[in-house]
């Protein structure tokens, strides 16, 4: 007589399966549990109100307050999807701000709009410089990009410093107060903005040929040149949308508080978006990417910076306390880590014994 023991838990269908796969559920999970963590603090966490025909709430500051990490994280995505990295993106704002202020302050009419269009025109155009510079260094000189973006990090604040003369250099100029707090139809600036930036990037990479040619560029640049792709105009082009859209934030960062400080605007931020990068799916090592799971990843960047003070962590522990929250993050995300949490957690099957 033969009797077999069957484990009493059954599989997960293929569907729930693929699901918990995709590489933006977890960070998804992460930011909900977050969430649910800042409403079981405060009750009225999600809570929103009209205040002057705008929308205010931690929810929309949260997401209003992130945007430039959105608009960054954006950037960089394209970057490493061809196997690069863009260290310089923080110095890179901070020099697009420098720009926009002092041309705003050495301008006749300093709260004019008139004056705040050119400004922006300015630094967008300094960015584009800037994103040139480093394109050339990694895809005609050859520079790794770490080192190569890692020149213009160094340098970048000196440079921003250079354009300030040292100063913290404020601005009285209403349009451009406007990028970071005004609103429209209820909805921030700031967040229209990066809104408008990544369905754009996302069109242009998803519905036309674009995407397909960078990540061809990141699983192996030489067999896409040999495909007759150009790699080096490929390589070229994300380097300046990335300092574009660093620009952008910079902008956003700047006219949240009015003014230019060199040393600290955009400090760190570049590792905040790497950060976003990986936690949102797109690898290191280049080929897919993900513009969904980036966007994620910023907002639960965001989300967990604002739950460290929500739930009163002492200071000095923050940056611990995110530093474990993204270590569980991205080994759920690990297929290796999953596959041995299976391995602790479901029963063994039984032997058959006989009698």
């Amino acid at each position: 007589m033969t009797q077999t023991l069957e484990p009493s838990t059954s599989p997960p269908t293929p569907l729930l399966r693929k699901a918990f796969a995709h590489p933006v559920i977890w960070p998804l999970v992460a930011l909900i549990a977050l969430v649910v963590i800042n409403v079981v603090v405060t009750p009225d966490f999600l809570d929103i109100r009209i205040e002057n025909g705008g929308l205010f709430g931690n929810a929309v500051d949260i997401v209003r307050n992130s945007a430039p990490l959105i608009l960054v994280a954006l950037g960089m995505t394209l970057v490493v999807a061809t196997r690069g990295i863009d260290l310089s993106v923080g110095a890179v704002a901070v020099i697009a701000a420098a720009v926009a202020c002092t041309r705003i302050v050495g301008a006749p009419d300093e709260g004019a709009t008139a004056t705040m269009i050119m400004a922006v025109v300015w630094a967008l155009a300094a960015c584009v410089l800037l994103g040139l510079w480093n394109g050339l260094l990694v895809s005609v000189f050859g520079i790794q990009p770490i080192i190569a973006t890692l020149i213009l990090m160094v340098a970048g604040r000196g440079l921003a410093m250079l354009i300030t003369d040292g100063q913290i250099t404020t601005v009285n100029n209403p349009a451009f107060s406007e990028l970071a707090s005004g609103t429209v139809l209820g909805l921030p600036i700031a967040v229209l903005i990066a809104l408008a930036v990544v369905v754009v990037t996302a069109l242009l990479t998803r519905r036309t040929a674009l995407g397909m040619l960078v990540e061809a560029v990141g699983i192996n640049p030489e067999a896409a040149r040999l495909a007759g792709v150009r790699s080096r105009t490929i390589v070229w082009t994300v380097y300046v949308f990335a300092a574009m859209c660093a620009g952008i934030a910079g902008l956003i960062i700047a006219a949240n508080t009015n003014s230019v400080n060199a040393n600290s605007l955009g400090q760190w931020i570049e590792l905040d978006a790497i950060l976003a990068v990986v936690i949102g799916g797109t690898a290191l090592t280049g080929g897919r990417f993900s513009i969904a799971g980036t966007v994620v990843g910023a907002l639960l960047i965001g989300t967990l910076t604002r739950t460290i003070t929500n739930v009163g962590i002492p200071s000095e522990a923050n940056y611990l306390f995110k530093a474990v929250v993204i270590i569980v993050v991205c080994l759920l995300q690990s297929p290796r880590a999953r596959a041995s949490l299976r391995t602790l957690v479901r029963p063994h099957p039984t032997k058959a014994v006989r009698s």
